[in-house]
């Protein structure tokens, strides 16, 4: 999830995806936060606003397979 994307932020996309009474499908679905805020408390801010893990730019792809993987397999 990107946080800073126009019109509905990454926070407030996270928020409606959770909201049972939108109707989503799987609102459990893991999101994972990709960002270019890496200051201190970003992180925690992702995390309470429904994601659950964190990614700062510049995207290492190792890292990022390794947290889809890691969420994946905790789903399933």
């Amino acid at each position: 999830m990107d946080c800073s994307m126009p019109v509905l932020d990454g926070y407030l996309t996270t928020a409606k995806i959770r909201k049972p009474e939108t109707g989503t499908r799987k609102p459990d679905i893991p999101i994972i936060a990709i960002t270019a805020r890496a200051m201190y408390g970003d992180k925690e801010k992702c995390i309470q606003t429904g994601m659950n893990d964190y990614l700062a730019k510049p995207i290492n792809c190792t890292e990022l397979a390794d947290k889809i993987n890691l969420w994946l397999n905790r789903a399933s």
